[in-house]
């Protein structure tokens, strides 16, 4: 299993993260997306088919640009 995490600078609401979850589990390799919006922090769970470039491309695509 490989866990990525990302700072989301921009989530702030639920409806957020279903807006980063509906983008992302589609992607090879996510099985579980998590995110402590207070903090801004994006964790994503998965098999080692997770590109972190892919994810990335993805977040800024969404509108949420990882720092």
């Amino acid at each position: 299993m490989k866990t990525l995490s990302y700072s989301i600078p921009n989530i702030s609401c639920q409806h957020c993260l279903n807006t980063i979850k509906t983008a992302l589990e589609a992607m090879p390799g996510v099985d579980f997306i998590e995110a402590d919006i207070p903090n801004k922090i994006l964790t994503i769970e998965g098999s080692n088919e997770l590109d972190d470039d892919a994810i990335r491309a993805k977040l800024v695509e969404i509108g949420f640009p990882a720092e």
